[in-house]
């Protein structure tokens, strides 16, 4: 079986990602990357908290690389710190970096480049799946999420912090992507196929910043108040 990395944001799709590799049984999946705002110590555009991210990589058994990311992040600095990971991937026998991207062209073409001549190869298990019907059998497998993020100029932020759920799919906008592929929400996945268990979370503080709305999801020292 080939090597591969897979590239992890703390969301449904990448999560849905790792189950299919899983499944598909031609894949070693051997570990997970993720990068981070250096600033927040969160997971870019998700809002996860780090401690969250690692707890998802011990639930799915794999080993965590973490990237942060200065704020602001130019693209340049973005690509000069991925081709670090590239270049430790190929040191690690890695042959394939897995991507969970649904359908948006600029995006696939973005990866294909990023990982020309590095001896990688770019693979995406769920392309090009209709997003209504995989959103569906992400909830009737099993998958719990809570979004996180919402692009309100897309989708009211009254959806913050919701579960991704049946009646979550039925009350979505007709415009609105069912898996969020178009930038309308972004989550964190905390029980499903992929994990060994599932995660004890909450859903603490919703805010709106820098035209966004963010549902704070709390692991479980905070929700004990062990943690300010």
């Amino acid at each position: 079986m080939k090597k591969v990395w897979l590239s992890w944001s703390s969301g449904k799709d990448s999560a849905w990602t790792l189950h299919r590799l899983q499944e598909q049984g031609k894949w070693e999946v051997c570990g997970l990357f993720t990068t981070l705002n250096e600033n927040f110590d969160r997971v870019a555009m998700h809002a996860v908290r780090r401690v969250l991210l690692e707890a998802q990589a011990e639930a799915a058994g794999l080993p965590l690389r973490i990237i942060p990311l200065p704020w602001p992040c130019s693209n340049t600095d973005y690509e000069r710190m991925m081709a670090k990971i590239w270049v430790e991937a190929v040191q690690n026998s890695v042959e394939a970096i897995a991507f969970g991207d649904l359908f948006l062209e600029d995006v696939r073409e973005y990866r294909l480049n990023q990982l020309q001549d590095t001896g990688l190869e770019a693979i995406f298990p769920l392309w090009h799946r209709p997003t209504g019907a995989l959103a569906r059998l992400m909830i009737d497998s099993g998958l719990q999420a809570k979004l996180t993020c919402i692009d309100p100029k897309q989708l009211s932020g009254a959806f913050a912090g919701r579960d991704f759920d049946p009646q979550l799919l039925k009350e979505l906008p007709p415009n609105v992507d069912p898996c969020g592929e178009n930038g309308e929400f972004h989550s964190f996945v905390y029980a499903g196929p992929m994990f060994e268990y599932p995660l004890e979370i909450s859903v603490g503080e919703i805010t709106e910043r820098e035209g966004f709305v963010f549902a704070d999801v709390l692991p479980p020292d905070i929700l004990l108040g062990e943690d300010s």
